[in-house]
């Protein structure tokens, strides 16, 4: 990889803490080159190491991206097997990495039809990683917020909550992003401008972001340009300005 441009760091001026990123457009970005779709999943695996490495220099905590939703399941098979192969890669690739830059993985999702030669790799990754204390990778595999939500409240019914009890921190705690910040700044490539079943509960008052680049396009730059935006945005949570 060339060396990177500088960049003026100190235009970030107020950085999110936690950031999520729909990571949209492999198939496309492959398309347009005249390759196989599976290359441009491998091209968007590539370029998640970037966008870590870059979420760290500026100064993004916890990073979530979306890497494959329960809805996935409907493509054809052939490229849901090479997903779940590229996912396997990546994860055996990237372990010394993540190990040497301190990066801590947490998954959101249901392990449930992963394979277990894959639901044992996220495992023993999670397990290894969980007291690192830099960047916060959560990936999402398997995951879809409506389906977070609904386990969240049959783990609160199971456990003999009464209803007065259940309040908005509750289910916070049972989600899988328990224990953080719900996002500040939620990103979605190839200009799409849906939230796709994407961290619902969490992203309620998270700032959108929409880029037309697809994500193996989404590099250092674009990610910088993002936080520059970000930065420019009045957060009111439903308040005036005080």
């Amino acid at each position: 990889m060339g060396e990177s441009a500088p960049l003026d760091l100190s235009a970030l001026v107020k950085v999110p803490v936690h950031v999520g990123i729909i990571m949209d457009g492999n198939g496309r970005w492959a398309t347009a080159r005249g390759l196989q779709r599976t290359a441009g999943h491998q091209a968007g695996v590539e370029n998640l190491r970037t966008v870590m490495r870059a979420a760290a220099e500026f100064g993004v905590k916890i990073l979530s991206v979306y890497a494959f939703s329960t809805e996935n399941w409907g493509r054809p098979e052939s490229e849901v097997r090479a997903l779940m192969a590229l996912f396997g890669q990546a994860m055996e690739r990237e372990y010394a990495a993540l190990m040497e830059n301190n990066v801590r993985v947490r998954h959101l999702g249901s392990k449930e039809r992963l394979g277990r030669s894959l639901a044992t790799r996220l495992d023993q990754i999670i397990a290894d990683t969980a007291n690192n204390t830099g960047l916060t990778v959560n990936v999402a595999i398997n995951y879809g917020g409506r389906a977070e939500i609904s386990e969240a409240v049959r783990a609160i019914i199971a456990a003999g909550t009464p209803p007065e009890m259940v309040s908005e921190v509750l289910i916070s705690e049972h989600l899988g992003t328990a224990g953080q910040p719900d996002p500040d700044l939620i990103i979605r490539t190839a200009g799409e401008m849906r939230l796709s079943n994407f961290l619902l509960w969490q992203a309620a008052y998270a700032e959108y972001y929409s880029t037309p680049l697809t994500w193996p396009e989404f590099g250092r730059e674009a990610f910088y340009e993002a936080l520059l935006a970000f930065g420019q945005r009045k957060r009111r949570f439903g308040k005036l300005n005080q």
